[in-house]
């Protein structure tokens, strides 16, 4: 179980140092899934942490953007 929540928040930190990296990325779930090499339950739920965190945000289309952007 270690293993997992380590997996996890070794991509959380990844997730945020590509959005900080490139402040105007913009990407729909299946385009997070895909760079980030995770399966969709995954990227729902790494998604959902970093918004819920008020790091990401939805756009209205449904993709995320850092919030910062936002402002």
């Amino acid at each position: 179980m270690n293993y997992i929540r380590s997996a996890q928040e070794e991509t959380l930190r990844r997730v945020r140092a590509e959005f900080l990296e490139m402040p105007g990325l913009k990407l729909t779930v299946a385009q997070a899934q895909r760079l980030w090499g995770v399966d969709r339950p995954t990227c729902e739920a790494v998604i959902e942490e970093l918004t819920a965190s008020r790091f990401l945000a939805r756009t209205r289309d449904g993709a995320v953007i850092l919030r910062a952007a936002t402002a």
